[in-house]
């Protein structure tokens, strides 16, 4: 008896499971790539801002001033309206050709300046490392590709 009510259950979480495989992602494609811009407008928004509410523009500066760059922290603080205008932009889906090229540009940039000399993974085998970049660069170009504007 107790055998035949765990076979009921596990052929109805079974059915269950399939239902839902079936249905899974429970988002068209378009909606999904709407999904994945306003996630990446955020990520930028967020660091833009942090880096303003927390003070560190003028270090992240004085970082760049060591790599031997002139003028850090301008150039910081044009990366920052550049992170929030463009991220406000690429929310609501303007210029989102031009604007995923410029973060990419950025990107690939602190890639070269940052991340590189840490390796690849961000986390648990590393630190700092430029696995993250490179997936923000291939959610750029899916962003880039999705917009069928000329």
């Amino acid at each position: 008896m107790l055998i035949g009510k765990f076979e009921d259950t596990y052929i109805n979480l079974t059915k269950y499971a399939l239902v839902f495989m079936k249905n899974f992602p429970f988002i068209s494609l378009p909606n999904t790539l709407v999904l994945l811009r306003l996630s990446v407008a955020f990520i930028f928004l967020a660091h833009a801002i942090i880096r303003v509410t927390g003070g560190t523009v003028v270090r992240f500066g004085d970082y760049l001033n060591n790599k031997g760059f002139v003028y850090g922290t301008p150039l910081v603080w044009g990366l920052t309206v550049y992170e929030v205008v463009g991220g406000f932009l690429l929310a609501f889906g303007f210029f989102t050709k031009w604007l995923s090229a410029g973060f990419i540009g950025i990107i690939a940039l602190g890639i070269v300046i940052i991340h590189l000399e840490n390796g690849w993974f961000v986390g648990e085998h590393g630190t700092g490392g430029c696995e993250y970049s490179f997936l923000l660069i291939i959610a750029l170009i899916v962003i880039a590709a999705a917009d069928k504007k000329k």
